[in-house]
């Protein structure tokens, strides 16, 4: 499998490289491609090739970001081209959704306050997950998508398209403990905002979220 992660937090220690790391695991691809277009200053990872543009793959991914969707960027306008134009499984984590929610007519607005803590998302087929949340801005009108989860904070947390292969959760399924370890101990997260997240309450990680088979 080829895999391409279209890297929008790639600046960052924690939920940037340990983030994505977390989320390749979970495909277990041969080979891995990180697209940034929102920098020309990012971390070096280690692992995966750097690309400039969009790459044929076997599935993609969005990850979270710091920038937001009502507050557009010109690189923004890519990623919204991607989306239409990708025929493999599409998914979307924190920004990732709310991008793809706007690519097929949805609404975002930015709440008054930060979202920061490990909430219960309850599936339409009467699943249940804790998960982290980290977001201000939410999907308020999922437009052609559908809504298959909702939080008490979030009423659309997660979406799936009626007819494409494309998946995408408001929260972020791979801060598991590890990855936020990472981010309060190079800085990312203070102190209090760790203890926000309580790790024995987490019950999902990338596969549970998008139903892929564990690794």
């Amino acid at each position: 499998m080829r895999l391409l992660v279209v890297d929008l937090l790639a600046e960052r220690e924690g939920f940037g490289k340990a983030g994505v790391r977390e989320i390749v695991h979970h495909f277990s691809p041969k080979e891995v491609f990180l697209w940034s277009p929102h920098t020309k200053e990012r971390l070096d990872y280690g692992h995966g090739t750097v690309v400039n543009r969009p790459v044929e793959a076997d599935a993609v991914v969005i990850t979270g970001s710091r920038r937001n969707v009502t507050m557009w960027e010109s690189w923004m306008d890519e990623v919204v081209e991607l989306i239409h134009t990708v025929k493999v499984p599409l998914y979307g984590i924190c920004f990732g959704h709310q991008i793809i929610a706007h690519a097929f007519g949805g609404r975002i607005v930015r709440a008054s306050e930060d979202s920061h803590f490990v909430a219960e998302v309850h599936g339409k087929d009467g699943t249940t997950v804790f998960a982290s949340f980290a977001h201000q801005e939410h999907v308020v009108d999922a437009g052609d998508l559908d809504v298959v989860a909702s939080a008490a904070h979030c009423e659309i947390a997660a979406c799936r398209h009626p007819s494409k292969p494309i998946f995408t959760v408001q929260y972020h399924p791979e801060t598991v403990s590890e990855v936020l370890d990472v981010a309060f101990s190079c800085g990312e997260m203070n102190a209090q905002e760790r203890s926000a997240y309580i790790d024995d309450l987490l019950t999902t990680n990338v596969a549970v979220a998008f139903g892929l088979e564990p690794r």
